[in-house]
């Protein structure tokens, strides 16, 4: 598994219950450009049209080789899921308060690129202040038994 781009930020802002894996329709210059790394996801989120999820945002740089004259390095790209996935995202948006987010693209074993989505739920800043103390503590105590 080749990790391309990852959003760092999504577990500090959200707390994330359920991860779903999803395919994206890309073209073929796209795919050759992500095969280099130039693809992000920072920002980016995941909207629901005429029943279909489709990722919004998110920047994948024009390949160099490519003859495309009007390319959009930041159209929205469709995202492929199965109809029991989709109806339970769609459940839980609208049920509960959550939201969809993309947490890292990368290559699937058999080469095929792969979007792993969280249904999450937005953290208020007392939350956030709970996050930053725990990762604060975890790492004194990596120290301390390291040390000792």
């Amino acid at each position: 598994m080749k990790i391309i781009a990852s959003n760092k930020r999504a577990n500090y802002n959200f707390s994330v219950s359920n991860k779903i894996e999803a395919g994206i329709v890309l073209t073929g210059s796209e795919v050759k450009s992500l095969r280099i790394n130039t693809g992000s996801i920072r920002g980016s989120y995941i909207i629901e049209q005429k029943g279909e999820l489709w990722l919004s945002n998110s920047f994948i740089k024009k390949y160099q080789n490519s003859n495309d004259k009007n390319y959009d390095p930041s159209r929205n790209r469709k995202l492929l899921v199965t109809k029991k996935e989709f109806n339970k995202i769609s459940g839980s948006i609208k049920q509960g308060g959550f939201t969809i987010i993309p947490l890292s693209l990368y290559f699937s074993e058999k080469g095929l690129l792969k979007l792993s989505c969280g249904i999450a739920k937005g953290k208020k800043k007392i939350d956030k202040r709970e996050s930053i103390k725990q990762r604060d503590w975890n790492i004194k105590k990596q120290r301390l038994l390291k040390n000792n």
